[in-house]
Parts: structure tokens; C-alpha cells; sequence
């Protein structure tokens, strides 16, 4: 499988040894509320700098899924109404380009998003043909080389630096973290329309991790007014490890095993097929509307719609 020349030694040591080196931070986030402050602070302490490492394991995971189809399996529907399995790797082609730019070079980052337009849809749409137009072979090594690309450029940048976003700049690992969520999410799909049940790893406590930092999203995309404060959560990891995030005052609590969070807020499982629970009314509320992406909800999935429940 596709690692990057001397990728492979990206492990926490490594990336401990990255921090020392890395070029000089630009200007604090001043302007960034306290408590969004707050959540990036746990996140760096939660992923001890092994997101990046991460990130590539999951990409070779999808990777494996699609390297042998035929052409005519690349335009399997999945479960996302109107995408075929080439729609999906198209889609993360395109952010990885983005995430790509982001951390190596804003300039174009802002440029490249500015040409988008401000239509979600039609944004989206826009950006995947030049991956679509191509057929399977070449979408397969666009993704493979631009995958290289964006870890690379992630690598060069310290965990901590602040890189340009579409909402707004957040932290590198913040921005690594959103990539798993994005290849955890579509390669759900990818995994769903082939009919293949994932083996899942603690690799996924970084996207819970990212779910509960971006609790409000759910809220924002519904112009729904948020609480104050987000949910403590108590995960199960894949191991059987139990891991406690989010606000420690927080009044209520939301328990379940952590690949359920993951599933429920990229929305690829309904949550009726889940086994999260809610500790109070508002995180009642919030699992119906959880989602740890920005802009339209979309339908989601049906109660029922898989036969097995992954996780």
C-alpha cells in the first residue's frame, strides 16, 4: 500500500521531535471565544500528537476497500442519495486538496475557496467533477497522490499551528482530525455499498474527539439556539478502553461505545440503531440533531436501514 517516503516513522515520538523543529507560530487567536479555546486545549491533550499517524491508517483502510474494484463497481450506489463510490472518493480528493492548501499555503487556500461560490450544493458539485471526469484509474492514483500531498503538508506544520479553515483558522490537528471524519465517514459509505463490515480500532476516539469539540454544529445548521456549555461523554473505545470527554461541569451526560458517536455525527447510522444514551433532555435533543460537519444536515439514514450494526 501508498505510504509516504519516510512517512512511516510518524508516531508520537516523532511528531514530539516536530514540535522542536517547526517553524515560528503565527499570532495567537485572540479573537477565538474561550471556550472554543477550551475544547482545542483538551483536544491536543486527548490525541497526544498521534492524529497525523492516524490519519494514514485510515486512508489505507479505505484505500484497500476500493484498489481492486472493477470500473463497473466504481459506480456502485451508496448509501448517500445520488453518490456513487466514485462520488465518495472524489469528495475526499477535493478536501484533502483543500486541507492540502490550508496548511501549506494560504494564499491559495483562500483563493481556491473564494472560486467556490457561495451555494453548499452547488459548491460541492463544482468541485468534484475534475475528479469525476477522469474515470476510476485515474480518480484512484488522483486521490492516492493528493492523500501523500496533504499528509506531507500536515507534517510540516506543528500540531498546534494555526492554518486557515472554512469556518474559521483552527489548529493543524484540529484540521487532521476533520480529514479522519471525512474518510471515516465517506469510506462508511464506500464500506456500506460494498457490503463490508468494518473492523474499527481506537483510531476513532480522534473523531469523537472532533464530534464533541464541534457539538454546536448540529445546533448552527438548524439556526437552532445551542446551551451554553456542550455534554460530558463516557466512550468506549474498540478496546474496551473507557474514555471520558468533554466539559467537566457539564450538567448532563451521554454514555455508548465510541464508534456509535462517531457513526451517529456523520450521521451514517440513525440513532435508533445505536446504543447512546442521554443523561438528561437537552442531550436527548442534541443526539437527533448531533452532526460534526458544517453546513446541511441531509437526511441521514433510516432507522433500520442496515441490517448489522457496525461497532
Amino acid at each position: 500500500m501508498r505510504f509516504l517516503a519516510g512517512f512511516e516513522t510518524v508516531t508520537t515520538a516523532v511528531l514530539g521531535e516536530q514540535r522542536e523543529r517547526r517553524p515560528e507560530r503565527r499570532p495567537a487567536t485572540h479573537w477565538v471565544p474561550e471556550h472554543i479555546r477550551n475544547e482545542w486545549r483538551e483536544f491536543h491533550m486527548a490525541n497526544n500528537g498521534n492524529v497525523l499517524a492516524d490519519l494514514v491508517d485510515e486512508g489505507e483502510e479505505i484505500d484497500a476497500l476500493v484498489a481492486e474494484l472493477s470500473d463497473a463497481e466504481w459506480d456502485t450506489p451508496t448509501p448517500a442519495e445520488g453518490w456513487t463510490i466514485a462520488h465518495q472518493i472524489a469528495h475526499l480528493a477535493m478536501v484533502f486538496e483543500l486541507a492540502e492548501k490550508a496548511a501549506a499555503d494560504a494564499p491559495a487556500f483562500e483563493a481556491k475557496v473564494a472560486g467556490l461560490g457561495p451555494s453548499f450544493d452547488a459548491a460541492v458539485q463544482q468541485g468534484l467533477r475534475p475528479y469525476l471526469a477522469e474515470g476510476p484509474a485515474r480518480l484512484l492514483a488522483r486521490w492516492r497522490a493528493q492523500r501523500a500531498a496533504t499528509e506531507q503538508a500536515l507534517f510540516a506544520v506543528g500540531p498546534q499551528q494555526i492554518v486557515p479553515w472554512l469556518v474559521r483558522p483552527i489548529p493543524a490537528a484540529v484540521l487532521t482530525a476533520a480529514g479522519m471524519m471525512e474518510t471515516f465517514a465517506h469510506g462508511q459509505d464506500v464500506a456500506d455499498a460494498l457490503g463490508v463490515r468494518r473492523t474499527y480500532t481506537d483510531r476513532v476516539l480522534h473523531i469523537a474527539q472532533f464530534a464533541i469539540a464541534t457539538w454546536d454544529f448540529g445546533y448552527q445548521s438548524r439556526e437552532l439556539t445551542a446551551p451554553p456549555t456542550g455534554f460530558r461523554f463516557r466512550l468506549t473505545a474498540p478496546s474496551g478502553a473507557v474514555r471520558e470527554m468533554g466539559p467537566e461541569g457539564a450538567r448532563e451526560l451521554i454514555e455508548g461505545p465510541a464508534v456509535d458517536l462517531c457513526l451517529l455525527t456523520t450521521r451514517r447510522r440513525h440513532r435508533a440503531d445505536l446504543a447512546l444514551t442521554a443523561g438528561g433532555p437537552e442531550s436527548d435533543r442534541w443526539l437527533d440533531i448531533a452532526q460534526a460537519y458544517r453546513g446541511p444536515a441531509g437526511p441521514g439514514r433510516r432507522p433500520g436501514q442496515f441490517t448489522e450494526v457496525p461497532g
